[in-house]
């Protein structure tokens, strides 16, 4: 089976890709949090050891090319990195803290940059390899409230965009999905108008779920993903029709 790590696997899209992949049968799932949440433990239980759990904080950004080759020397070549992890507070950018901003930038942009510098390497020497950035359609529709978080969701699609040309000689592809409000815990604490009226600015009138966002994951990881590198995949249910 294939190596796969998907990071902010404990929870919400990341857990919903963990899950999926460790479902198919095809790869062994390395989830990676910075701590294992009950979801997470319940999913590595009932996958038979097809899913994993590493801890890892990759916010401390010097601590990952050495969690890297930790990855490379315990579980071999690593085929596919999902780059998932990442907080999105809200808040106008005139009241937000510059530690605020700075932690931002730093688990959305810098870090998945610098573990993806560090798996690449090994899927260069290997000839071979899938990644996969979560970004978000605030990257290009804008959203009050979130401008720092649209920044570094835009800054992904920018990454994938030319590490795609980087890397494609060496057989890897390199794409992003921009997912729309997702059906998960945090749509679920807000009331039913709230709710329907996300949902009634979408084409399909409905949130999609995290799991939408896992099966476009397992296509761009699969044989039907090959010839698809330097693109966005947006699954939100028509809200950007």
């Amino acid at each position: 089976m294939r190596n796969v790590i998907v990071t902010g696997g404990s929870r919400g899209i990341g857990l919903a890709i963990a899950r999926r992949l460790a479902a198919s049968g095809e790869y062994n799932v390395i989830a990676v949090a910075r701590r294992e949440s009950e979801e997470l433990a319940a999913a590595v239980r009932e996958a038979q050891r097809r899913l994993h759990f590493r801890a890892c904080d990759l916010a401390v950004t010097n601590a990952i090319p050495v969690f890297a080759k930790s990855m490379r020397d315990e579980f071999g070549a690593i085929y596919g990195l999902v780059n998932n992890a990442g907080v999105g507070p809200d808040g106008l950018l005139a009241t937000m803290h510059n530690s605020d901003i700075e932690a931002l930038i730093r688990l959305n942009v810098l870090s998945p940059m610098i573990l993806t510098k560090y798996v690449a390497r090994h899927m260069m020497a290997d000839g071979a390899g899938r990644i996969v950035n979560i970004s978000s359609i605030v990257a290009s529709t804008g959203h009050s409230g979130l401008s720092v978080y649209a920044a570094s969701k835009a800054a992904v699609v920018g990454f994938t965009r030319s590490l795609a040309r980087e890397v494609g000689r060496v057989s890897i592809t390199v794409n992003a999905i921009a997912p729309g409000f997702i059906d998960t815990e945090l749509t679920r604490s807000l009331d039913d108008e709230g709710r329907r009226r996300i949902a009634r600015r979408s084409a399909l009138r409905h949130l999609p779920e995290a799991d939408d966002v896992a099966s476009v994951v397992e296509y761009l990881l699969g044989e039907g993903g090959r010839n698809i590198t330097g693109t966005v995949v947006t699954v939100d249910a028509g809200n950007t029709a």
